[in-house]
């Protein structure tokens, strides 16, 4: 049988950054000031079960190309936690999902969480028309209940841009820091801020209006910020290695990290990733912008954290 894609809604075409330029023009805050918050907003989508017309589905079993095992790690057979039909996923700018077929995301989050080699996790690209065949189980333990998810769009912006959270558990934002307690590039994120953009909290109230969203998992987006920073840490740590950079002391690190972090947020996305919930696995599958246009899925990296109060 052929790979078939689901039969869902597409927002292709539509003009988001103009209808987010129309609204907050209407609320009088001045364009430039738009078109610079706007470089750092980016839409996601926003995967909830019973949220419309069905664009992919949590667990179940999965369709594999004719002859494909089910993906494993040796003798460790993958569970599927994801699948979704990139033709019926709304559209979004600057995210360059493959216009078709089928995204399958395999992971065993207990063995991800304890071993950071990634071997534990694996995203699978299957074009439309591929020769496909409902794959049997290895085990009943890697085959999850399914369910049917819809999608809708959300807005997003860096960490260091959000707002602070209420549940303060969750993270410490840098920005509530004493300035004398910043980094050198903290500081000047925050004269950026509150120079160039005085009407923050306004735009950010507007993006969540436009596109509000309380999704269990998200596609796209910005990556993980702890995802970021291991990224970043092994970049800096690797490049200094190398003596591409020297070795500086520890007061300066920080500053340099925030500083690669920053930069590597406009490099990776994230091709999937789970909302935080106590005492439960979350995986997070980042992918650099350029491998994800060329739909080379199989570089995706995925990091599994547990979330304890």
């Amino acid at each position: 049988m052929k790979q078939q894609g689901w039969k869902g809604f597409i927002f292709s075409g539509m003009d988001h950054q103009g209808e987010f330029r129309r609204a907050a023009l209407e609320s009088g805050i001045p364009d430039d000031e738009i078109g610079r918050f706007s470089r750092h907003l980016r839409l996601s989508i926003g995967l909830s079960v019973g949220g419309g017309s069905p664009v992919g589905r949590f667990g179940g079993l999965p369709r594999l190309p004719v002859g494909m095992k089910w993906p494993s790690a040796g003798d460790v057979p993958l569970p599927l936690l994801l699948s979704v039909d990139c033709g019926a996923l709304p559209r979004i700018d600057g995210f360059d999902l493959p216009v078709d077929g089928t995204l399958l995301f395999f992971v065993n989050q207990e063995r991800d969480h304890e071993d950071s080699s990634g071997r534990y996790a694996r995203v699978v690209y299957v074009p439309d028309g591929t020769e496909t065949a409902l794959a049997e189980a290895p085990s009943s333990m890697c085959v999850r209940e399914q369910l049917d998810v819809g999608a809708e769009l959300r807005s997003e912006l860096p960490l260091w841009l959000q707002e602070g959270d209420e549940d303060e558990d969750w993270h410490e934002f840098w920005e509530d820091l004493d300035w004398e307690d910043m980094s050198p590039f903290q500081q000047q994120l925050v004269r950026y801020m509150e120079r160039d953009l005085p009407h923050l909290d306004e735009l950010r109230a507007l993006a969540r209006d436009l596109w509000p969203s309380g999704a269990g998992v998200v596609i796209g987006g910005y990556a993980d910020d702890e995802v970021i920073k291991s990224i970043a840490e092994q970049t800096l740590a690797g490049r200094e290695k190398a003596g591409e950079i020297p070795a500086i002391p520890i007061a300066q690190w920080y500053s340099r990290l925030e500083k690669e972090k920053h930069r590597l947020t406009s490099e990776w996305i994230s091709l999937a990733g789970e909302a935080r919930v106590y005492e439960e696995y979350r995986t997070s599958f980042v992918i650099r912008h350029d491998d994800l246009a060329a739909a080379r899925v199989e570089k995706a990296l995925a990091v599994t954290s547990w979330e304890a109060p």
